[in-house]
């Protein structure tokens, strides 16, 4: 719940930006990868810490011979190198889903890397005090780091994105800032694989191939979104409701696939075609969840479009549309999540890294497309 509030910020600050979207075409494409690439660099990064915290392992500190230093460390290359990533490949798909006009290929990098970053530092903040927090109070990381995490992410990554996007299109600047970025970008991977940080190399080695696909199956999302700039245009508290809705799927797939990785390593589940014991009172605990959680998105999506003065086609509408929308993505993101953390472990893989990207980037494709679905099934597009 305090996820779904929480997002009300970034929707309404995506709401509010109807005029750059339509001044820098392409810039809703980034929409859901910059919001998912949050959730799954330190969604990851908040799994493979509440692992080490069950089994004894987690020492806070910001050494880099230390499994937290070498987390953190993680997640801030690939922050910066995937932030890079997302900015060409964006660029490609615009080109070959006949997206035009879109902004340079320098716009792109500054607006993905610029804001990527700065909202990378806060993130980070916010997830090494949730372990703390874990270590100190009891808590289960398990089931806290993904919803707050992806809301601390779709709240700072917004308005980060918005405020980049006005060093765009500037003449001689621009492609000053994003060349810099660029090389910048190459010399952290670089760096990171000759450090000598096993754990580190690790971590860059499984999570750059992950990433990369994950932000081309988000920006496949943000296509089929852009494509639909005029219903949400029309109707601006869907953008309102957007954050929250892909922020609520992927929070929910996030709580399961972490803790199946964890249950995974301490041995207490075993990979098999279907979820049972532990595991299936893990699934069924997420459907429990996602009813009243996505109700609760709908109505707090048209409270922060009546308070915003944003149009909106009705709370029964809003409601029908998050609650069908958010029930289709549900029963895609709990087979993606048990099967990849399977998959994973069939392969000798860390099912912490793979899990929470591989349901971030498969729920904010289908989930979008679970949003147009409800859209036509309530007659609202």
């Amino acid at each position: 719940m305090v996820a779904v509030v929480a997002s009300l910020v970034a929707g309404i600050t995506l709401a509010s930006t109807t005029g750059t979207l339509e001044e820098l075409p392409g810039l809703l494409l980034l929409v859901p990868a910059v919001l998912a690439v949050k959730g799954n660099i330190f969604g990851a990064l908040g799994s493979r810490l509440g692992t080490s915290i069950h089994s004894g392992a987690f020492r806070l500190s910001p050494r880099l011979d230390t499994i937290v230093g070498q987390n953190a460390t993680a997640a801030m290359v690939l922050s910066l190198v995937i932030a890079v990533v997302l900015a060409l490949t964006a660029k490609a798909v615009a080109i070959a889903f006949n997206v035009s006009p879109t902004m340079s290929v320098a716009d792109f990098i500054v607006v993905s890397a610029v804001g990527g970053v700065i909202a990378s530092v806060v993130v980070l903040g916010i997830t090494l005090l949730l372990a703390g927090g874990s270590v100190r109070y009891g808590w289960d990381l398990d089931n806290v780091v993904a919803p707050l995490v992806t809301a601390t992410g779709d709240v700072v990554s917004l308005p980060a994105l918005v405020w980049s996007a006005e060093l765009a299109g500037i003449g001689g600047v621009t492609p000053t800032i994003a060349t810099v970025v660029t090389v910048l970008a190459v010399i952290s991977v670089v760096w990171a694989f000759r450090a000598g940080r096993p754990l580190l190399t690790e971590i860059m080695r499984e999570s750059l191939p992950i990433l990369t696909v994950a932000g081309l199956v988000d920006l496949v999302a943000g296509i089929t979104i852009e494509k639909r700039l005029d219903d949400f245009i029309e109707f601006p508290v869907l953008l309102v409701l957007l954050p929250g809705f892909l922020g609520t799927a992927g929070a929910l797939g996030g709580i399961l696939s972490s803790r199946l990785a964890t249950k995974i390593h301490l041995g207490l589940i075993r990979p098999g075609p279907v979820p049972r014991g532990a595991a299936g009172g893990d699934v069924a605990m997420i459907f429990s969840l996602a009813i009243p959680i996505f109700i609760a998105s709908g109505v707090v999506a048209e409270i922060g479009g009546a308070i915003t003065d944003r149009a909106s086609p009705g709370l029964t509408d809003l409601v029908a549309i998050a609650l069908i929308g958010g029930l289709l993505a549900t029963i895609c993101v709990v087979a993606v999540a048990f099967y990849s953390t399977i998959a994973a472990v069939r392969f000798g893989l860390d099912p912490d890294t793979y899990g929470i990207p591989m349901v971030t980037a498969s729920l904010d494709f289908v989930g979008a497309f679970a949003l147009i679905l409800a859209l036509i099934a309530v007659g609202v597009a």
